[in-house]
């Protein structure tokens, strides 16, 4: 989609993903990016496990499925002409080419999700971070570092599921993409999956208790302060 120069308030309005405050607690819009192999996804598998009232936005994308991975719960696996159309008609929140293949968040998706008062986690590389980031007033944002540019190549090597220009090309796109990590509002580095996880685990957590997150809960209490005033 195209980023159009507007404010993010303005945006979150025009995408409907504007505060609900009939619901207690807004959700959390939760982008993770990070460069190939840093082990995003890994990180947000473990923290999905753990807490209730967050789900992962499942991304559209034309590459092949890799392995074991599933249509509807790995990805949306689409042709790059049906992905074409749907961008066309303006369902995606943010798209990107990676690698050859596109991506994207489908936008109704997150709108029901964010409007039922749930949280929803994002994984997108750098550029459908700051689509988000633009559109999306009140996005957390989370780069996830890997330990070093050796550790990252003994990763993507050792999937097995990349030739060795394919690791090249990655690694290059990542000397590239770690220069932006200061545009994130947090940074894991990603040595250890289990540190890394409580890490992530502990901003959603935190996250979920910002003020404005909670003002339709708050103000639901503070209304009973004032009731307790007026009938005594």
């Amino acid at each position: 989609m195209s980023n159009e120069n507007l404010s993010p308030t303005r945006l979150s309005d025009e995408t409907g993903l504007a505060s609900d405050k009939a619901v207690g607690r807004r959700g959390v819009l939760l982008v993770v990016s990070a460069p190939s192999g840093a082990g995003k996804s890994s990180l947000i598998r473990v923290v999905l496990s753990r807490l209730n009232g967050a789900s992962f936005s499942v991304s559209y994308t034309t590459r092949a499925p890799r392995g074991s991975e599933q249509n509807g719960i790995d990805y949306h696996f689409v042709s790059k002409e049906e992905f074409i159309a749907m961008r066309g008609r303006g369902e995606f929140l943010e798209w990107a080419e990676v690698h050859g293949n596109f991506y994207a968040t489908h936008l109704e998706s997150v709108r029901e999700t964010l409007q039922r008062g749930e949280d929803i986690v994002l994984d997108v590389d750098i550029q459908g971070a700051e689509q988000v980031r633009q559109r999306i007033a009140g996005a957390v944002t989370v780069f996830v570092l890997p330990p070093s540019l050796d550790e990252l190549e003994a990763r993507l090597s050792a999937r097995n599921l990349n030739s060795r220009d394919d690791v090249k090309f990655r690694l290059d796109n990542a000397v590239r993409e770690v220069q932006n990590f200061d545009r994130f509002d947090y940074v894991i580095v990603n040595d250890d999956l289990e540190q890394g996880a409580q890490v992530l685990e502990a901003i959603l957590i935190a996250e979920r208790h910002r003020a404005e997150r909670v003002e339709g809960l708050a103000q639901s209490i503070i209304d009973t302060f004032g009731r307790g005033l007026q009938d005594g």
